[in-house]
């Protein structure tokens, strides 16, 4: 399977200030030499040896991630952020382009929905399968469409809609997709795709909390051993405690929860709108530095918009 990220931010899109870019180009600046810039091989070798948060960025649209599987041309879609339009624009360059797509929401939050309208494939003749265990599913997806809100209604989309209401896990093709709710104001749940073996978690908006970590049947068969997880890590600790019960996770505390269910990699996931990318990147070096100090087998990735991992 391949996992791509389209959207990576929490809360709502966050894109990049001319401010921010200008940081860059002087932040470069201030490193190059004579010797840097003498030929194409000196130039790209110092481009290659900058830090990630200086040249490129982690990404501003609001969360998207999708899964492909090798001879399925059905791809499974985790949440309608702002990524959503950029995922559509991609399967339309496809030869040949998708003819359904199975999207699935953790909850109802404006930032996993925002993207819809303006993916571009539900315009066609194509079929979208909407998958969620909340009763409102339809009521939700209709409502941010209605004027005065946007001026195109979803019954405007060509596409063949199918709105399933999730009450056990279920089979599509050659993959098995189960559920789990978790803590979050309003309820969101966390997806778990199996095929030929291998487990991808979806975990985004959760505020991990002790009973995350209990050693249940409903923990032990969702979680234990997993091979991927991208898992909500939007806070430092302190940020966390100060905004306790606002429903998402200190990044350290993602960490402890993959590392305590065997999970081999963490993906850290809706990244808070107020964290440049600088600090972005020194929270994924804390949490290497403190996996190391726990002495675990455990891979540790930032999110970011463009990012591919095939497993």
């Amino acid at each position: 399977m391949v996992i791509r990220f389209w959207g990576v931010r929490g809360s709502l899109a966050t894109p990049l200030s001319s401010s921010a870019v200008q940081a860059k180009i002087t932040a470069i600046l201030d490193q190059v030499v004579p010797e840097d810039l003498a030929n194409a091989e000196s130039r790209k070798r110092f481009l290659d040896g900058l830090p990630p948060w200086l040249y490129g960025t982690v990404g501003g649209n609001s969360p998207c991630v999708s899964v492909d599987i090798e001879g399925f041309n059905e791809p499974f879609i985790f949440d309608c952020g702002s990524g959503l339009r950029d995922m559509g624009m991609h399967c339309n360059t496809r030869n040949p382009a998708p003819s359904r797509y199975h999207i699935f929401f953790s909850h109802f939050h404006w930032d996993h929905l925002q993207g819809l309208p303006f993916f571009g494939p539900a315009y066609g003749p194509v079929a979208i399968d909407f998958y969620s265990p909340k009763q409102e599913l339809q009521e939700a997806l209709v409502g941010q469409m209605l004027l005065p809100y946007f001026p195109i209604g979803l019954e405007n989309m060509r596409s063949n809609k199918k709105f399933c209401l999730l009450e056990k896990p279920v089979t599509i093709g050659p993959v098995s997709i189960a559920f789990k709710k978790m803590n979050h104001p309003g309820d969101s749940y966390a997806y778990k795709l199996t095929y030929n073996g291998r487990q991808f978690i979806y975990a985004t908006d959760v505020e991990l909390v002790t009973a995350d970590f209990m050693e249940t049947d409903e923990n032990i068969d969702f979680f234990r051993d997993a091979d991927i997880i991208i898992l909500d890590s939007q806070y430092t600790l302190g940020e966390a405690i100060e905004k306790y019960n606002w429903g998402h996770s200190a990044f350290s505390i993602s960490v402890d929860f993959a590392a305590h269910w065997g999970i081999k990699h963490l993906v850290l996931f809706h990244h808070d709108p107020n964290y440049d990318d600088e600090k972005l990147y020194g929270i994924l070096q804390s949490a290497r530095w403190y996996l190391q100090k726990m002495n675990r087998g455990l891979e540790v990735s930032l999110a970011t918009d463009g990012l591919e991992i095939s497993l």
